[in-house]
């Protein structure tokens, strides 16, 4: 190319520039190679091929463990392993006893789900830090279950024998105590809940924990913390009475305690009083001086050391019938299947409890990897709690996920790996086989004692509703309604309203959406809302608007009217005004002063008045669509409804920033065809290339005569 030549094709590229051009992209096609069956065969032979760095590749990404051990770095962290494992262990023994209570199971079957969920979740998890077993918020729905399912079986009747077995059909005609049958029930729960989580993590779900937003999540933990709160209130006080079942069973509750309150076992409650007043002051001690202790002081081992001595010496049970713990075997039971049966009646309950253990699970995960410094894959998390609940389930264990205070345990004692898990598993065995029976005579209310303190993090948040609320009412409103109904209504009821009310506060966020004019920087060509920044110029005779919201079924007539709106010119308002005009100007025949616009129709040209709310008549409009995430067919044809109506006045739309998904959406929508998008379809990559567009225009028709 000669010099001239170059010269000349640089300035007219400036000239082209400065008028800027329509978006030209076209797509990159799929690449059939010509013969399309051939193509698509080979395609499936890549895809279902399973070469050997495939395979190992899978069985790696599926079984952690393999990767990570063979880099295990035995001198430096196998000593925070140690520590942490073996105080998590510790923690564990009376709390995995105690929430055995809230799940309606005994005692053996908490260490029997701790020990085999730790093991379990080191093989398969992501995650370095978490600790994974029982839970209170799980345990509580899988008490209920095991309540209502014990009462339709019959085994809370009055016809009951004194040993508490019936002849039940749903366990295979097998005679089985009221025990038997719990555990039963929550391992069936248990197995269903982790098939729901295995298959999620088949079919890649794991992005279903994004919409479980912390604010949601907290205010359901909050809420089942109160009923966990009532729930134990019983067993402090001694009294026998029946765990209601339905909704509002915080009220059902509560007017059963206090229609009893004068059968109080005064032996509980002075136990009560004083476990209360020992582990209170101590738990908060451990929370005030964690800095400055290397681990926690398990002041609840102390505890239950203490109450089982005093409960085994004194008599408690013979001398002032108190409920104790019972008989603990040793060892392991043999393996069982569900009861098949039983899963019709618990899928519903499973479900929503196999969704709360993964939220919390992922949740936990990923805070915890985000701040030291790793990533954990939610489906392979998905995996792993999903086979911590169908494997032990056959060893009559009940469901399990994360748990935070266990897990900040873990991290502040110098946890490095999921080695850890293995020696709390340790630490849990030897428990089983050597120390369970030992805990014959702890009594129910020191067990009850140790869920309630364990609840003050979850009932510390009604003191920061007021901070949340100032820092954001839609998430503070989440909390609120989450809580109030898991509370007060029931307790799954109060999830499925969460995620309600979390889906009605975003859709009622795109319905809020205005449209907002931007203007000009004054030195260059950046665009912002006019009503938000000083110094920004507008464009005589053009309106530039930013729509922050998808243009959806939902809100698609809420876009047009606040576009309208904010751009002073309603067209279907100034096209009724054109028709009154029009008829009562053949009417009286008269001329009268008015501004003018020029349409074509046609047969010649016809002169309207327009009576824009704006210094400056309107010709073009340009519509910033950056903020557009979407826009489905009723977007389109909002989209395609407003160009019609402004060419009818005689004003051009113009798009910018259209990202690809919504030139898709466009395009298969009619609103601009492949021709069209370089020729007539008026989609610009930037608001300058569009707004210089629209001055262009005006200076072609005569109606600019400023700088372009």
């Amino acid at each position: 190319m000669h010099h001239g030549d170059a010269c000349c094709a640089a300035s007219v590229d400036k000239a082209k520039s400065q008028q800027g051009h329509p978006l030209i992209l076209e797509r990159i096609p799929e690449d059939l190679g010509g013969n399309c069956p051939s193509a698509l065969l080979g395609r499936l032979r890549k895809h279902c091929s399973c070469p050997p760095q495939k395979i190992k590749s899978k069985v790696l990404g599926f079984i952690p463990i393999l990767k990570w051990l063979p880099r295990y770095q035995l001198r430096d962290w196998i000593l925070g392993d140690a520590m942490s494992g073996l105080i998590v262990g510790i923690l564990l023994v009376p709390q995995s006893i105690a929430y055995s209570l809230l799940a309606g199971q005994d005692p053996i079957y908490g260490l029997y789900t701790s020990f085999f969920a730790s093991i379990i979740y080191t093989l398969l998890g992501t995650s370095k830090h978490i600790s994974v077993g029982i839970f209170g918020v799980l345990c509580l729905l899988v008490g209920q279950v095991v309540e209502r399912e014990l009462g339709l079986a019959g085994y809370l009747t009055e016809g009951m024998s004194n040993n508490g077995s019936v002849t039940n059909n749903n366990t295979a005609s097998e005679t089985c105590d009221k025990s038997c049958y719990a555990i039963t029930v929550g391992a069936t729960v248990t197995f269903t809940a982790g098939v729901y989580q295995v298959l999620m993590g088949i079919f890649q779900v794991g992005f279903v924990s994004i919409y479980l937003s912390g604010s949601l999540l907290g205010g359901f933990a909050t809420g089942a913390s109160l009923t966990i709160l009532t729930s134990q209130v019983k067993y402090l006080l001694g009294l026998k009475i029946r765990r209601p079942q339905g909704w509002f069973t915080l009220f059902k509750t509560w007017y059963s305690l206090l229609s009893n309150l004068g059968n109080t076992n005064l032996c509980d409650l002075v136990t009560s009083l004083v476990c209360l007043l020992l582990l209170l002051p101590s738990k908060e001690l451990n929370d005030r001086f964690k800095a400055k202790l290397k681990a926690p002081i398990p002041f609840e081992l102390f505890v239950v050391i203490v109450a089982t001595l005093a409960s085994h010496y004194g008599g408690f049970k013979a001398n002032y019938g108190s409920d104790v713990a019972g008989e603990i075997p040793t060892g392991f039971l043999p393996p069982q299947l569900p009861a098949w049966s039983l899963i019709p009646n618990v899928a519903l309950d499973a479900f929503s409890i196999a969704v709360v253990g993964f939220a919390i699970t992922v949740s936990l995960s990923e805070m915890f990897a985000k701040k030291h410094g790793y990533r954990v894959d939610a489906n392979q998390e998905m995996y792993a709690i999903g086979f911590c609940n169908i494997l032990p389930s056959f060893f009559r264990c009940f469901t399990t996920s994360a748990a935070l205070t266990k897990t900040l345990v873990k991290e502040s004692t110098g946890c490095q790996t999921q080695i850890s898990g293995l020696v709390t598993a340790v630490v849990l065995l030897l428990v089983l086989l050597v120390i369970a029976p030992l805990f014959y005579s702890l009594q129910k209310c020191v067990l009850a004692v140790i869920i309630v303190v364990n609840l003050r993090g979850a009932l510390r948040k009604f003191a920061e509703v007021p901070q949340m609320w100032r820092a954001n009412r839609v998430d503070a409103a989440v909390w609120l309604i989450t809580m109030a109904t898991s509370a007060l209504v029931n307790t799954e009821l109060g999830l499925l309203v969460g995620v309600l009310v979390s889906a009605f506060c975003v859709l009622g966020r795109t319905q809020r959406a205005q449209a907002l004019e931007l203007g000009r920087a004054f030195d260059r060509d950046h665009y912002e809302v006019l009503a938000a920044y000083r110094g920004l110029q507008s464009h005589p005779g053009v309106a530039v608007f930013r729509y922050p919201a998808p243009i959806y079924y939902a809100n698609q007539s809420l876009f047009k009217n606040s576009l309208y709106r904010r751009a002073g010119l309603d067209p279907v308002r100034e096209k009724m005004r054109r028709v009154k005009f029009e008829k009562k100007m053949k009417r009286l025949n008269a001329n009268a002063e008015r501004e003018s616009v020029s349409r074509e129709d046609g047969e010649g040209t016809t002169e309207v008045t327009l009576v824009p709310d704006r210094d400056e008549p309107l010709r073009s409009l340009v519509l910033d669509c950056s903020a557009v995430l979407f826009v489905d067919s009723a977007g389109v044809n909002a989209l395609m409804e407003v160009r019609k109506d402004y060419a009818e006045l005689g004003v051009e739309l113009v798009l910018a920033q259209c990202n690809t998904s919504v030139l898709d959406a466009l395009r298969r929508g009619g609103y601009v065809t492949e021709k069209q998008e370089g020729d007539d379809g008026l989609i610009f990559f930037t608001i300058a290339d569009a707004v210089r567009h629209a001055k262009h225009a005006l200076v072609l028709n005569g109606d600019y005569n400023g700088k372009i």
